[in-house]
């Protein structure tokens, strides 16, 4: 018995709309380095140039080199170990260093494989954790004895937190950080199941074993990662924690406020302020 023409074209359709369904969920699994990473590439002969001391340092992963920046003080009252949001390189996340210079802290920060200088490419989130790892085991014991701050802003927030349930930091600081990246993804994809997210990055689960004190920092009309996200964090810290809001400022432009520094500096131990 041959269909009726209303049920051939519903089951046409339904077939249409499961298949389109399979391969959108198909590219956002296989692209979805590319839609985390964005980060810009340099020439590895290019030679960095910024009107404060520096040195460029070259941290040897498995498989890839880091490309490193350290701005550096002549007696720096502690370190800020900084790491950077998921676009640009330390070239164009370095455009406020000066800062860190009039409070006499060094700073370093490193790129992400396949960032900046640095080669190779993420291939888990396990390697992504083990690299930043590595990153501070190759500068945090030339600060012993001194503060190590341990500053991660966006992408950079969620391992920033990882690293600091494994070592010492005076305090932690997350700017515009979210709770996951299940969270963010449910945000623009919420039809898509959750399983497809290969760096789940979940914050909310690790941030209550963070001993160091954690400044939550977010801007209000934050509108790529809400400030929820921040105050939900709070309630999960081990209660010796703050958050900072900053009023009118959004996810991108965030430092460029005085409530932002005047709040970061307040945090810097060693700053009569």
């Amino acid at each position: 018995m041959q269909k009726k023409p209303w049920k051939k074209f519903l089951s046409t359709t339904v077939t249409v709309l499961a298949t389109a369904y399979v391969l959108f969920a198909a590219a956002i699994y296989v692209k979805q380095d590319s839609m985390i990473f964005q980060g810009s590439t340099l020439p590895a002969d290019h030679q960095f140039q910024f009107d404060l001391p520096f040195e460029e340092r070259t941290i040897a992963v498995d498989g890839a080199e880091l490309s490193a920046i350290r701005f550096m003080q002549e007696d720096p009252l502690g370190l800020i170990f900084f790491l950077h949001g998921n676009g640009g390189n330390v070239e164009s996340w370095s455009s406020g260093a000066d800062y860190y210079q009039r409070v006499n802290y060094d700073m370093f920060m490193f790129d992400y494989r396949g960032y900046g200088k640095s080669t190779g490419s993420n291939l888990s989130q396990a390697q992504l954790h083990d690299d930043v790892r590595q990153a501070w085991d190759s500068i945090a014991p030339l600060y012993a004895g001194k503060p190590i701050i341990i500053y991660g802003r966006s992408l950079g927030a969620a391992m920033a937190a990882e690293l600091a349930t494994h070592v010492d930091a005076e305090k932690v600081i997350l700017v515009s950080p979210f709770t996951s990246m299940v969270a963010m993804a449910k945000i623009q994809f919420p039809l898509l199941p959750m399983s497809l997210v290969r760096y789940p990055l979940k914050t909310f689960e690790i941030i209550g074993k963070i001993k160091a004190p954690v400044i939550l920092v977010h801007g209000d009309r934050d509108s790529l990662i809400p400030i929820t996200e921040s105050k939900a964090l709070l309630d999960l810290t081990n209660g010796n924690s703050k958050l900072l809001v900053i009023d009118g400022a959004g996810h991108g432009d965030i430092h460029h406020f005085k409530s932002y520094l005047d709040g970061l500096t307040a945090e810097l131990p060693g700053i009569a302020f």
